[in-house]
């Protein structure tokens, strides 16, 4: 099927993506672009730095958007919303996909309050209160006879199960939005709105440079059975087939997309 078919067919079709000005967030954003998704990609950053990450999603014959706007501020939140509603008129998709990490990376016997406190808020708060706004929107969407479907899909980390000392408060906040995935699956379950968690593992990114020499020594010495770095591009296209609808009986599930690395072998 062409990209323009696949337009046609899906054109009401509406996802936002946080964090998606680069990595993860984008390799997502250009996986659905290729769908036919409408994309309305969000950041902190004004638009005028992320011509790039338009143009990347453009390029694939999608309409996109961009808004700037800061997840862990609810007035900030409430204004992404109203541009969607403006813009489109309607929303199928979210992705919480933003997300920091600790910086510095500190060992948890002298990380600060102020760092927890600051990822908790971008993380998990900031996700959690967009989910339930989005939600209720969804629902509303629903009862005016929109007849699509409705996605909700949380981006976590094998941090959910792994615990790196380095950075506790950017576990905490990954294993909490697990729970986050099951409330909203049980509570959506009614409205058809499909919940689901996806937890990439070593994957290139801008995040992970910093400790690139460090993972290519454990993937070089047997820690993935799949023994490369994931990309972007392998998320978003577990995303695709969320949203496609491939799992029409499958809501609260988590995705492992991290090459085997949560399976124990002897």
């Amino acid at each position: 099927m062409s990209n323009q078919t696949k337009k046609n067919n899906r054109e009401a079709d509406v996802a936002l993506i946080t964090g998606s000005r680069r990595g993860i967030g984008l390799g997502i954003a250009v996986e659905l672009a290729k769908e036919g998704f409408r994309i309305v990609l969000n950041g902190t950053a004004g638009i005028e730095n992320s011509q790039d990450s338009i143009r990347a999603v453009q390029s694939f014959g999608a309409d996109c958007h961009y808004i700037q706007a800061d997840i862990s501020i609810t007035a900030e939140r409430a204004k992404l919303i109203a541009e969607i509603l403006s813009k489109y008129g309607n929303l199928n998709v979210l992705v919480n996909n933003a997300g920091v990490a600790p910086s510095p990376r500190e060992d948890i016997l002298i990380a600060s309050e102020e760092s927890f406190d600051r990822l908790l808020s971008i993380n998990l708060k900031g996700p959690y209160f967009l989910t339930r706004d989005v939600a209720n929107w969804m629902i509303e969407q629903q009862k005016a006879g929109l007849q699509q479907k409705f996605k909700i899909i949380n981006i976590s980390s094998i941090n959910a199960f792994t615990a790196s000392p380095s950075r506790g408060e950017y576990c905490v906040t990954k294993a909490a939005m697990g729970m986050m995935t099951a409330l909203f699956a049980v509570r959506l379950a009614e409205y058809r709105i499909g919940v689901f968690e996806i937890r990439p593992g070593i994957t290139k990114t801008d995040m992970t440079a910093v400790v690139k020499d460090k993972y290519d020594r454990l993937i070089s010495q047997g820690l993935i059975p799949i023994a490369r770095w994931g990309l972007p591009e392998d998320i978003g296209k577990a995303v695709v087939a969320l949203c496609r609808d491939y799992f029409p009986y499958s809501t609260g599930e988590v995705i492992n997309v991290d090459g085997g690395f949560h399976l124990k072998s002897l």
